[in-house]
């Protein structure tokens, strides 16, 4: 089979699961269940995870900061090369250290937005179902 055969059947074949896959989202679930479902304290545990580690990170890595960077000064300041390449490692690592505690910072936080956000959606939610349904009644 050439290339330009190959590619022809592998387009094919992707078309095919597009149009599965979006025949499969138009259904409206046709019964199923859906396998897809995250709880408000699912996604609070692990926030908090998320912020312990923040906290954790922070806490134990001050020391070998502190430590870290005194070496390197004393080692400079006796003229050891080899402080000027601590210091550069030094700041390397803290930069690495931040972007870790950044990194936990913004899922706690995001997780924490998700789910004030999805209670807020789903009080929206039941409010203009109780609406529909007190219209309803009074339409019967």
């Amino acid at each position: 089979m050439s290339f330009e055969e190959e590619w022809r059947q592998a387009r094919a074949d992707a078309a095919d699961q597009r149009a599965v896959a979006m025949r499969l989202n138009q259904t409206g679930g046709g019964g199923a269940t859906p396998d897809l479902a995250v709880k408000s304290d699912d996604l609070g545990a692990i926030g908090a995870d998320a912020h312990v580690l923040y906290e954790g990170v922070k806490r134990d890595t001050e020391t070998v900061r502190v430590s870290n960077y005194e070496a390197a000064k004393t080692l400079t300041s006796y003229q050891f090369s080899s402080g000027a390449q601590l210091m550069q490692a030094h700041e390397r690592w803290y930069t690495q250290v931040g972007t870790l505690r950044d990194a936990c910072a913004q899922i706690s936080n995001h997780l924490d937005y998700s789910i004030a956000a999805h209670a807020k959606d789903d009080a929206e939610i039941r409010g203009d179902l109780m609406t529909v349904s007190k219209i309803n009644e009074l339409l019967k």
